[in-house]
């Protein structure tokens, strides 16, 4: 059952398409800026733990017992973070957009071009047999 799996996460990552890195990041939750602080002064506190497990384990003991008043600032500057967060996601998504109209307007152009080269080809095909009578004369 394990290797089945195993295939079908292979095939999930295969079908997701290639991240942007200009894109955005998405801003932190309350928590984890809660916990930004708390790693601080968790590791002045217990200077020999280096595991990441006993930092997110204490922090997230330590986050369900403060009350609502104490989680108020961080909500607060989570928030902050996500309307920070989804103004840059919209001059992003506008940046997207002018980069799509700009590749479907070069595309007609290619093919106005191409047209018109066509068509100027036809011409010149014309001319070189005007030439072709002017020499026989």
């Amino acid at each position: 059952m394990a290797p089945a799996k195993a295939v079908g996460k292979s095939k999930a990552k295969a079908g997701k398409a290639a991240k942007d890195p200009n894109k955005p990041k998405r801003p932190p939750s309350a928590f984890f800026v809660f916990l930004e602080e708390f790693r601080k002064t968790f590791k002045k506190e217990n200077p020999n733990v280096k595991a990441v497990s006993a930092v997110g384990k204490a922090g997230g003991e330590k986050w369900k017992s403060l009350s609502a008043a104490e989680k108020a600032p961080y909500e607060a500057k989570a928030a902050k973070r996500k309307t920070d967060y989804e103004k840059l996601m919209t001059a992003y998504n506008k940046k997207q957009e002018s980069a799509a109209d700009e590749d479907e307007e070069s595309e007609k152009s290619k093919s106005e071009v191409d047209e018109e080269s066509g068509q100027e080809g036809g011409d010149d095909e014309e001319d070189d047999e005007d030439d072709d009578d002017e020499d026989d004369d």
